[in-house]
């Protein structure tokens, strides 16, 4: 990647954006050495069209300064290789990304707390979990990871502000009455939920590509962003329970903010 920065060549780059925090800043400085914005993170929520309803009611005032936020993010099942810190790492490594868009704000702390366990789990995983976030303004946020729910895949986010709360919509789906019953289908996969939000980044990346200009989709430095948030979360979680600041360098001009 830091070769194909320093010839000018475009990357898109799937999450994470390196392992360490460190390696994430060394691809921040090849592109601020570079002079240009050229790496994508492929942090793909962003692009789904629910979550930029969402940021549109945000960012209008409609509802208000956001004052909390409730959060879930559900899998049926998930193998045995993966492990208790993957639940920040790989799971809530993309609310983490979408919260900090979405709210224009960045997360300041984290705790890692573990209710009852589920029966259904794996015995060395810790499932479900619970994340608390507190933000730079003051935001705070409950985001529950169960990642062995059984039912489905199921992504759910509601956002309160002083005069109203905007709720991320459930996927379009027909409803069913059959057997004195009246329901809709629950999907079993992120390839249902999030397969048009793929395309959108993707098409939309390739397009600043084919223009010549920086691509507008997550940068470099909410790659590394994320990573120290999650870094923080697996602390949390292995101190049981301890509230981590997170410890994140000055964000540079050179990504929209001044140092």
């Amino acid at each position: 990647m830091l070769n194909a920065i320093a010839e000018g060549k475009p990357v898109f780059c799937e999450k994470p954006l390196a392992t360490t925090a460190g390696d994430c800043l060394r691809v921040v400085e090849g592109e601020r050495a570079h002079g240009r914005r050229l790496v994508q993170v492929g942090f793909m929520r962003r692009f789904d069209a629910g979550y930029r309803q969402m940021k549109d009611v945000l960012t209008s005032g409609a509802v208000g300064t956001p004052l909390i936020v409730h959060c879930a993010h559900r899998n049926p099942t998930v193998p045995e290789s993966y492990v208790s810190a993957m639940a920040a790492q790989d799971t809530a490594v993309h609310e983490i990304d979408v919260l900090r868009w979405l709210l224009d704000d960045e997360i300041s702390s984290v705790q890692v707390t573990t209710p009852r366990a589920t029966g259904k789990r794996f015995g060395h995983l810790k499932d479900p979990q619970i994340m608390l976030f507190e933000t730079a303004n003051g935001v705070r946020i409950d985001l529950e990871v169960f990642v062995n729910c059984q039912y489905g895949y199921d992504i759910q986010r509601e956002t309160v502000g002083e005069d109203g709360l905007v709720r991320l919509p459930d996927p379009a789906a027909v409803g069913i009455r059959a057997a004195g019953r009246h329901g809709t289908g629950v999907l079993q996969d992120w390839k249902g939920r999030f397969g048009d939000a793929f395309d959108t980044e993707f098409r939309e990346w390739i397009a600043s590509v084919a223009a010549g200009a920086e691509p507008t989709g997550p940068s470099s430095w909410d790659g590394y962003a994320a990573t120290v948030i999650t870094d923080a979360a697996v602390q949390s979680l292995e101190s049981g329970g301890q509230i981590v600041t997170v410890d994140m360098k000055p964000r540079p001009a050179f990504h929209g903010a001044a140092s």
